[in-house]
This record gives C-alpha cells, structure tokens and sequence, in this order.
C-alpha cells in the first residue's frame, strides 16, 4: 500500500491550495498532510507542488499527475461506499449539481425537503451553468437541462419544461401580436445563452435566429425587460409561469410552441447502485413529474 501514500493527501491539497484545508477535508493534522506529501514526490523523484508561507500551487507536473490521482481517489471513494453501505439507509455526504436560477428556484428546495427524512445525510450542492466533470468533481449527481446529445454518463428524465414566447401587454398593445413565425421579423425580440429560437410547424421543427433587440446570457434580465414592454422573449417555463398568471405577461404564437425538452439527472453508473444516490433519484422524479 506504500504507493498509495500520499495520493489522497495531495489530490486534497492541490484542490484547496492549502495544507490546512487538506488536513481538514481529511481529518488529519497539517504535518502529516505535509510529510505524506512530500513522501510521494521522494518515491517519484519529482516535485508535484510549489510551497511559499503563504499559498500551494501545482507545478507542472502535479498538473499532470492530478487528473489520474484524482480518478484514483473517486474509485476508491465509491468502492469504500459500496462496501460500507450494508442496509437502504441513505448516509454520508452527497454532491450535486445544478444549473444556478433552476437550482435555486426548484432544485435546492426539493433536496432540503430529502434532507429533512435523512438525520445521517449531508448535502454538497454546487449551483453554477458550467458543465463540470462529474468523474473529476467526485460530483454524485448534475441536474442538466434541454437536449443532452451523446451523454457519456448515465442520464434519467426527471421532468420536462416548456418554452414560451411572451411579451407584456403594453408591448403588445403598441407593437401588436405576432400571427406567425416569419411575423417575429417586426418584433424586438429578445436572445440569450441559446440564440437559436425553435418551433414545430405541420410536424416538423423549424429553428429561427431573431435579431437580437436584446441580448444578455440571464433570463432574470430578459424577463425583467419583458415584463417591461421591451419586447419579446423565449423563456422557459420556470421563469414565466408566475409572469403569466399575473398577466404581466402573455404568450404568443402558441400554435407553434416547440415539444416540451427534458429536465435530466446525469451521474457516473457506479454511482447509481449507492442508496443516497438512488433514492435521492427516486423522491426528485417522484417531485418533478
């Protein structure tokens, strides 16, 4: 086991670019992170981290070397978790994923509800719209919405969103309504991270590119200026359900409204046969649908 020495140490420590946070995360003293550390750079001849009294970096070969310990401490994670988990009863920490308005909005209120059936549960929940490797981030589960493509990981529909077209009645009221898709151009309309907008027409899906009257990659913002006659925005259900029911906004072009598209739960398979992860899986789609 000698050429494990020092692994776990050095993943923690390039992660937190402190020793203290590493002996931390680990549970172990700053010396013994230290000494460890050092141990594995002895046994490959090479230094993996810079040292200064105030911060740790990588060098430019513990960038190389980090990706594969960082492999290497996830399996053993997960087979550790396996072997321990003797009974259905969900424990440990789980991490998770997801995009940051639908995390906030639905996402982080659904999985407090799960953590308040399991006293032995702990949460590491990550709201961000990058797309982080789950492999690499020990992440147990990423909440991806839309169309997924080839995932390389194992994916599970947990509900579905719709799309609407909606503008305020005052916009309306001045500009008026838009009959057809060719109508949207004498419209302001408005584009966000996805510029393409999507339709079904006889069956079949059309794709339109608006001109962008706005554009901004927040669909807070873009409805804030919907809301304010500016125009016209494409927005998922999540973000105008309550604008409509309001009546601060309306939908248009409803004929045309393209196929609801997924809302999905992607994890590594391994991950699927640990009981926090399946039934975490269970009580979101059990909710979202």
């Amino acid at each position: 086991m000698k050429e494990w020495q020092g692994i776990s140490e050095f993943v923690a420590t390039a992660e937190t670019n402190s020793f203290s946070a590493a002996a931390e995360r680990l549970d172990m003293s700053v010396a013994q992170v230290s000494r460890n550390v050092a141990a594995l750079e002895s046994r490959l001849k090479m230094q993996l981290l810079y040292r200064s009294t105030r911060s740790v970096s990588l060098t430019g070969e513990g960038k190389l070397y980090l990706p594969h310990c960082q492999h290497l401490v996830a399996s053993l994670r997960e087979a550790n978790q396996l072997i321990q988990q003797r009974n259905e009863q969900p424990q440990g920490l789980i991490r998770v994923t997801a995009p940051v308005y639908y995390g906030e909005q639905i996402i982080a209120p659904l999985v407090n509800q799960f953590l308040q059936r399991y006293d032995d549960l702990r949460l590491d929940l990550n709201l961000t719209n990058d797309t982080l490797d789950l492999i690499e981030g020990s992440y147990d589960l990423a909440i991806r919405l839309g169309h997924l493509g080839n995932p390389r990981l194992r994916a599970r529909r947990l509900g579905s969103r719709r799309h609407y077209i909606v503008g305020s009645p005052h916009y309306f009221k001045r500009y008026g309504q838009p009959q057809t898709i060719d109508d949207l151009a004498q419209h302001r309309c408005f584009t966000g991270t996805v510029r393409q907008w999507r339709f079904q027409q006889q069956g079949k899906t059309q794709s339109l590119v608006p001109e962008s009257f706005i554009h901004c990659n927040n669909g807070l913002a873009l409805r804030d200026a919907a809301i304010r006659g500016l125009g016209l925005a494409m927005l998922p259900d999540y973000y105008v359900s309550e604008a409509l029911a309001k009546g601060e906004l309306e939908e248009v072009l409803a004929a045309y409204r393209q196929d609801d598209d997924g809302i999905w739960a992607l994890y590594p398979e391994s991950r699927q046969q640990i009981p926090k992860v399946r039934v975490l899986l269970d009580f979101l789609i059990e909710k979202l649908r």
